[in-house]
């Protein structure tokens, strides 16, 4: 039976990866990794460096693929993204049957942590045969934007609140919480929110050369994010970023 392990491997800094990590890596004998097209080769390089920093054993074979493509003009957004998995899937499977057969342990590399706002474990779930499902924790990018700012994310016997930045859009802020933490927001959805008594911490590329972070009042620091998102953006094809947001009496 084949076992697939899905290895979180931070969010940009080999020194981030875990000694269970490393572990699993030199235990595989295939490496799926993906390329996200030009714009993000440098995810796709991320992998290859770790691959060639810690890989001791022999045997183990690479094999790179192209990602399929979300469709983001379908008006459903949730069959969108199950299409898209499904488009996953058969790409995983396709690439795992031309290099190992039916047998042996495949590794994917995620950038992050495989259980918190990403969906290889999802995705995962969809081959046929199912594989046994092996995940290995990582640095997850909430970790990585807290210890960037030096914050703690919760305030005393507080709870707090992640989600994405479409919903953040759509619905406004969220009742019953002063602590936001926004992923996965294409835009810049904190501009939808009335600015007064609101603090902002965000980060993109973090773990990475290119790290940026700023921090501050949103009404102050808000209009220099949007800038310096849309710089960094035209200058690497592509951005990654987070925030936390809090609410002040």
């Amino acid at each position: 039976m084949m076992t697939l392990s899905l290895i979180g491997i931070g969010c940009g800094d080999p020194g981030q990866l875990t000694r269970a990590a490393i572990g699993a890596i030199n235990t595989a004998d295939l490496i799926l990794i993906p390329r996200k097209g030009a714009a993000k080769s440098d995810l796709a390089d991320l992998r290859r460096t770790i691959c060639t920093d810690v890989l001791i054993s022999g045997t183990t074979r690479i094999a790179e693929f192209d990602l399929p493509v979300r469709d983001a003009g379908e008006a459903d957004y949730h069959k969108g993204v199950d299409d898209w998995h499904d488009a996953v899937a058969a790409t995983w499977s396709r690439t795992i049957a031309d290099h190992l057969g039916p047998g042996g342990k495949v590794a994917l590399l995620i950038w992050g942590d495989p259980s918190l706002y990403d969906s290889s474990l999802r995705i995962a779930r969809r081959l046929n045969p199912l594989p046994e499902i092996e995940v290995v924790p990582g640095i997850t990018s909430i970790q990585a934007l807290c210890a960037a700012h030096a914050l703690p994310l919760n305030d005393i016997g507080e709870p707090f609140l992640v989600t994405t930045g479409r919903r953040l859009r759509e619905g406004g802020w969220p009742e019953g919480v002063d602590t936001v933490v926004v992923m996965l927001d294409g835009g810049t959805a904190f501009q939808s929110l009335d600015p007064e008594g609101l603090q902002i911490w965000w980060g993109a590329y973090l773990g990475m050369a290119d790290q940026i972070i700023l921090s501050g009042a949103l009404t102050e620091v808000g209009p220099r994010i949007v800038a310096a998102r849309q710089d960094a953006r035209e200058r690497n094809g592509w951005i990654m970023d987070s925030y936390i947001l809090k609410r002040r009496p």
